[in-house]
């Protein structure tokens, strides 16, 4: 068991509820989010637990501030697990419009970039240990790009691609790295989602099914099952006959309403 744990995207959904699953007396956690007023409300459910825990309202894609916040941790508690967990969703604009550059951009810059800026953080700390665990949460999207959400589904399969260089090149260090896939989770973000869900899960839920899992350093978890069949059954079909069943997961992804202006930290 972990006892020295960092999660960003911390302040909801599966963050939120991972946080309050390894909340335990032992254990420190360094919890980060934009949101600070949502953040201390998990970080305080977690002190109930018995966790010692830092908090920080950070955004991913200022790459001093998130290493700075994340290396003063890491000396005072040498991290076991670092589970970078921080992303938005998008979609394409009114009337299947293309999305805007900004948005493409946005997402890039958050889901991929603010990924690798969490994971550079800690690499060479944990190189020197010898030790260390790094999960990354991509998405089911990442393994099978969804024609409503091409910038979700392209950055987040670049987090699966950069999670697989990271496991060949680090496991010779003793370093462990997990890509972790989920498919419909409740959140925030899934709220936003208008369309099918099929299988949706509970955060809860969601935060058992991945805790078992980097438990055994699995290389990747994805869930739910019948659909990470499904993704894995689809490679083999036609590409017209894949598309035709894509169709049917046709979704609206509404505007979260954040001002996304700038980094906030």
């Amino acid at each position: 068991m972990p006892t020295s744990i960092v999660i960003t995207g911390a302040s909801g959904g599966i963050g939120s509820a991972l946080a309050r699953l390894y909340a335990a007396p032992g254990v420190r956690l360094m919890l980060t989010g934009r949101n600070a007023e949502r953040l201390e409300a998990v970080s305080a459910a977690c002190r109930s637990a018995g966790a010692e825990v830092v908090a920080v309202a950070l955004d991913t894609r200022d790459r001093q501030a998130v290493h700075a916040a994340l290396r003063d941790f890491d000396r005072e508690a040498p991290v076991d697990l670092l589970i970078a967990n921080a992303g938005v969703s998008a979609g394409l604009g009114p009337d299947r419009a293309r999305e805007s550059d900004e948005e493409a951009e946005r997402l890039a810059d958050i889901n991929y970039k603010g990924t690798v800026n969490t994971a550079t953080a800690l690499i060479d700390a944990m190189r020197a240990r010898g030790k260390g665990h790094i999960a990354l949460v991509s998405s089911l999207a990442g393994m099978q790009p969804i024609p409503d959400m091409p910038s979700y589904s392209a950055t987040k399969a670049a987090v699966i691609a950069y999670g697989a260089s990271l496991r060949a090149w680090l496991r010779p260090d003793g370093v462990s790295v997990t890509v972790i896939c989920p498919g419909f989770v409740t959140s925030p973000m899934s709220a936003r989602h208008v369309g099918p869900k099929p299988f949706e899960i509970t955060a809860e839920r969601a935060a058992r099914i991945i805790m078992r899992g980097l438990r055994r350093r699995r290389a990747r978890i994805a869930f739910p099952w019948p659909l990470v069949f499904g993704v894995h059954i689809g490679r083999f079909l036609p590409t017209r006959v894949e598309e035709f069943f894509l169709r049917g997961f046709a979704a609206e992804v509404q505007p979260d309403g954040r001002d996304w202006s700038k980094p906030r930290s």
